[in-house]
């Protein structure tokens, strides 16, 4: 079983459809979606009343708890797959990449981390703002934290972990980058990189702020000091758009 994390604020647009392309990507695959919600606006409504007909759907609406990165450790308390995945609402994370790390995981993978920085991948759904603020925050986080030196794209918060590795994590996240603290503080040895496309979003409006930035950087400060995976014995996979398209048609076999 796949358990889908996904964090939201104000994302009410976004339900509907991400809900829709979740089940087409996965099909078959049992799964579960899990919102954890801190919207001021109808999100949580529209969640509720998905879950009235969609079995799948799990809510946890929290009424005084704000930021990405703790509303995925909550989800992660909830999770009873044996996987589970962590993507945003906005649709900038395309649903049918589950499908692709899913692949990773029955290959073995501790991790599965869709890139937009190896062939196959691409970034276009970013503006040049955020494109610049991306790589800076993705080369300072590699230059202090060892674990992340080898893995090209660790700051995009789209993933997905076994299960028993997130048990004994002591995670206490600092604003949004939830992927960097998964890495450092959980016992990720074999990572996967398959390629994916990241997306324009449809609707809502972009969380990105001078604030999230800061927040970065005091997150890698503080696993500087305490992070246990320093990367050594660390692998880093990479799978070509050829080969991920053979391993997922190796699913249906």
């Amino acid at each position: 079983m796949i358990s889908i994390v996904v964090p939201t604020f104000n994302e009410k647009d976004n339900i509907r459809p991400l809900l829709s392309r979740i089940h087409d990507a996965l099909g078959d695959i049992s799964h579960e979606v899990i919102f954890v919600d801190d919207s001021r606006d109808e999100t949580p409504d529209v969640i509720r009343e998905a879950a009235k007909t969609d079995t799948t759907v799990v809510l946890r609406h929290r009424e005084n708890a704000s930021g990405l990165a703790t509303a995925v450790v909550e989800g992660f308390g909830m999770a009873k797959g044996d996987y589970v995945a962590v993507m945003d609402a906005d649709l900038q994370h395309p649903p049918e990449v589950l499908l692709d790390m899913y692949a990773a995981m029955r290959a073995h993978a501790d991790m599965a981390i869709p890139s937009r920085f190896i062939p196959g991948g691409s970034d276009g759904g970013l503006d040049i703002f955020r494109k610049i603020v991306s790589g800076t925050a993705r080369y300072i986080g590699k230059i202090l934290l060892p674990c992340l030196r080898h893995i090209s794209d660790p700051t995009s918060g789209l993933f997905m972990i076994r299960r028993e590795l997130l048990k004994d994590a002591k995670l206490s996240p600092i604003g949004w980058k939830i992927m960097v603290e998964v890495i450092a503080m959980c016992p990720v040895k074999k990572v996967l990189e398959t390629p994916y496309s990241f997306h324009d979003r449809e609707h809502g409006e972009s969380k990105l702020s001078t604030k999230v930035s800061l927040q970065f950087i005091r997150q890698l400060f503080h696993l500087l000091k305490v992070a246990p995976n320093r990367g050594k014995g660390m692998r880093i996979a990479r799978w070509s758009p050829k080969k991920l398209a053979e391993k997922k048609a190796a699913l249906k076999d």
